[in-house]
């Protein structure tokens, strides 16, 4: 996806997030955020602070009662989001929603076909209530647009990057002024994590020693998380920002999405990905491409790394042909979430957004390739994404 005007920005008004780490938790050190389900899988789940939020959400209005926990994540994460910005009613007009969920409301979609096989009837409302769209709409529903696009996503893991990418053409394309944009996901199932063990990639560490190890090697240590990340898009020249700026120098920092990349391999697996890691360098050379850097102005690289040797191993195959002899730090947000699926890679951006601004990350207590800390200044982050079926994303975000 190219950037058509060097004048264009799409900048970041206001990014809320839910994860293992809480609503609007920094990440930090401390002790693992990953507890034990019932299965005895190690997970990432939404603390106690956190649950409480969402059934705040789930009572606040009777429609959502019915909702998937995934779309209550979305709707939490959208609102937080929202509210750092001054948007009054009416700026919802014109408003997008662009948002990316690799499996949708898996726990509704579950309940409903459990009820159906033991009792042989089906509620009304199990297909609005299931269907991948409903993400979207519930989420610009809540926002209050009434004209504005509601766009839904599964592209595996990289769900959340290709709602972002579509939600970036709309605003250059002047088709919305403002959109709201990310990913969600809610997968902490029985069923879900017995399709992720029988893959044989589950870690096999305890809830207590960190258990998802990005860039530690083998065994392979993949965790399933849950949460979601919103971000509100707009679309602004830079005299503009540059104007805003210089009239209030003390205000927070403003994120620029510079470009995003996609890349595809086709391999006879689905679930497999080259060695090189092709997929990854098609994402990481378009993202560059279409914010007009090189390899070089990059600072630090957010890793998909989801803690599968040959996943990791294929990332940084992609990363050395990439970045050659100018490698940058490389950090991982994955051993404090897990992996969160269809929200992993808006997890990761926000993950981003939170070193151009601390210029600090939290130095993972194991060994691994991951960098410990920052080496250089950072003033720019590429983010990775990759799902089933040999497809990657990447993202370029600078601070302003």
């Amino acid at each position: 996806m190219t950037n058509s005007t060097a004048d264009s920005l799409i900048v970041i008004r206001g990014r809320g997030r839910v994860s293992a780490l809480g609503v609007e938790a920094a990440p930090g050190s401390g002790a693992a955020p990953f507890t034990t389900h019932t299965s005895g899988l190690p997970v990432a789940a939404l603390p106690a602070a956190a649950e409480t939020a969402l059934a705040t959400l789930r009572r606040s209005n009777p429609a959502y009662r019915a909702l998937d926990r995934t779309v209550l994540l979305a709707l939490l994460a959208a609102r937080h989001a929202t509210a750092q910005t001054s948007w009054l009613p009416q700026d919802s007009v014109l408003l997008g929603v662009s948002i990316g969920s690799s499996r949708g409301a898996t726990s509704r979609l579950e309940q409903f076909h459990q009820e159906f096989l033991t009792e042989g009837t089906v509620p009304v409302a199990a297909s609005p209530l299931t269907t991948l769209g409903n993400v979207a709409s519930w989420v610009a529903y809540d926002a209050g647009t009434t004209s504005g696009a509601a766009l839904s996503h599964s592209s595996t893991c990289s769900s959340a990057f290709q709602a972002l990418g579509n939600a970036l053409a709309w605003l250059r394309a002047g088709m919305a002024e403002r959109f709201l944009a990310g990913g969600t996901e809610a997968p902490l199932t029985s069923f879900t994590l017995a399709q992720m063990h029988a893959l044989g990639i589950y870690s096999p560490f305890a809830a207590a020693d960190f258990p998802c190890r990005p860039g530690a090697g083998k065994p392979s240590t993949f965790v399933l998380g849950e949460g979601a990340a919103v971000f509100v898009l707009e679309k602004m020249s830079r005299q503009q920002l540059l104007a805003e700026r210089a009239d209030q120098p003390a205000a927070a920092p403003i994120f620029c999405l510079e470009g995003v990349g996609f890349g595809f391999e086709a391999i006879s697996s689905k679930t497999g990905l080259s060695a090189a890691g092709q997929h990854f360098q098609t994402a990481m050379r378009a993202a560059l491409q279409a914010a007009g850097c090189s390899a070089a102005a990059i600072d630090a690289v957010v890793l998909h790394s989801p803690g599968t040797p040959a996943g990791d191993a294929a990332e940084r195959a992609a990363l050395r042909a990439v970045f050659s002899g100018s490698r940058p730090d490389l950090v991982s947000n994955k051993w404090l979430l897990g992996h969160t699926l269809g929200a992993s890679a808006a997890l990761s951006l926000d993950f981003a957004c939170h070193i151009l601004t601390t210029q600090s990350w939290p130095t993972p207590p194991f060994a691994t390739d991951l960098t410990p800390a920052p080496t250089r200044l950072v003033r720019r982050v590429l983010i990775n994404a990759a799902g089933f079926g040999g497809n990657a994303a990447s993202v370029v975000v600078s601070v302003v």
